[in-house]
C-alpha cells in the first residue's frame, strides 16, 4: 500500500513507479494489473499508465498472450554496476567464490534493512537442490540464519520492530515463540553463527556469520545454503569453520581488527 502521509515532499508519481517495480520484484511469475493494483491499493487504471511508461523506458515488458508483465534485466544491470563499485562486494567476491569451492554450497552475501536482511550478491554451485533465492530478495529477521545475525549483532532497534510486529499479528513464529528466537540470539551472539533449517525455504538450510567493518561494526553477512540433508540443523564443524573464517577474512578486508571469536 502506497503511504501518502508526506505527499507534500515527495514526487508520488516517482513512489508509486518504485513501488510497482518492488511489488513485480518480490514474484518470480508475470503479473497482472489487477493484482499489482490491490496488492499497491491503487486504481487500476493507474497502474496501467505507469506500467506503460516502464515498458517504455525499458524497465517492464508484456506478455503479448497473456498481457501479464514481467520486470526485464534493466533493473539488474543497474543494480550490478552500483555492486560492483561498492567496497564490501568487491571484497567479499573472491572470498565468497573459495567458500563455495571449499563447502560446495551456494554462497550469498546479504546486508541488513530495518525489515529483514537484503541479498546483494550471490555465488552459486550446482547441486540437486538449487537454492532459487535472487539477489534483491528480503529475507525475514525471525526466519532466516541472517536474520537471526542481524538480531544478535545489528541495530537493537531490529528486535524491538520485530517483537512490536508479532504483539500486533502483523508477523507469526511458525508455531514458535519470542523465547525460542531469544534463544537462538543468544546462541548467534556467543558463537558469531547461525542457522535455520527450513524456515525460510523447504528443504534448504544456512549458515550464516557476521562482516563487521573498520569501526567494527555489523554491516553484512556471509551465508552458505542448501540442502537440509547436507546442511544439516547441527551442521558439521566443517561447514561451521569455514564460514566464519571467511566473515574473519572479509572483516579484516574491510578493516575490522579483532573478530569476536
Amino acid at each position: 500500500m502506497i503511504d501518502s502521509k508526506n505527499s507534500n515532499t515527495t514526487n508520488q508519481s516517482t513512489v508509486a513507479a518504485f513501488a510497482i517495480l518492488e511489488e513485480m520484484a518480490q514474484h518470480s511469475e508475470d503479473s497482472r494489473v489487477t493484482d499489482i493494483a490491490a496488492k499497491l491499493n491503487m486504481p487500476r487504471a493507474r497502474v496501467f499508465r505507469y506500467l506503460q511508461t516502464l515498458m517504455h523506458l525499458g524497465y517492464v515488458r508484456q506478455d503479448p498472450a497473456t498481457d501479464r508483465y514481467r520486470l526485464t534485466l534493466k533493473l539488474f544491470h543497474l543494480g550490478q554496476a552500483i555492486a560492483d563499485g561498492t567496497q564490501l562486494t568487491s571484497v567479499a567476491r573472491p572470498v565468497m567464490a573459495g567458500l563455495r569451492d571449499t563447502v560446495g554450497q551456494t554462497v550469498t552475501l546479504s546486508i541488513p534493512e530495518p525489515n529483514g536482511m537484503r541479498v546483494i550478491d550471490i555465488v552459486r554451485t550446482e547441486t540437486p537442490v538449487q537454492i532459487i533465492t535472487k539477489p534483491g530478495a528480503l529475507l525475514a529477521l525471525h526466519a532466516s540464519a541472517q536474520g537471526k545475525i542481524a538480531l544478535a549483532w545489528g541495530d537493537p532497534q531490529y528486535r524491538a520492530r520485530l517483537e512490536a510486529a508479532m504483539a500486533a499479528n502483523e508477523v507469526a513464529l511458525q508455531g514458535r515463540d519470542m523465547a525460542w528466537l531469544d534463544a537462538e540470539i543468544a546462541h548467534a551472539r556467543e558463537t558469531c553463527w547461525a542457522v535455520a533449517p527450513e524456515e525460510t525455504l523447504p528443504g534448504v538450510n544456512a549458515i550464516s556469520a557476521p562482516i563487521f567493518d573498520s569501526s567494527g561494526q555489523f554491516v553484512a553477512t556471509i551465508t552458505i545454503a542448501g540442502s537440509v540433508l547436507h546442511i544439516t540443523p547441527n551442521p558439521s564443524e566443517h561447514f561451521i569453520a569455514s564460514v566464519l573464517q571467511a566473515a574473519r577474512d572479509i572483516s579484516g578486508d574491510l578493516g575490522s581488527m579483532e573478530y569476536p571469536v
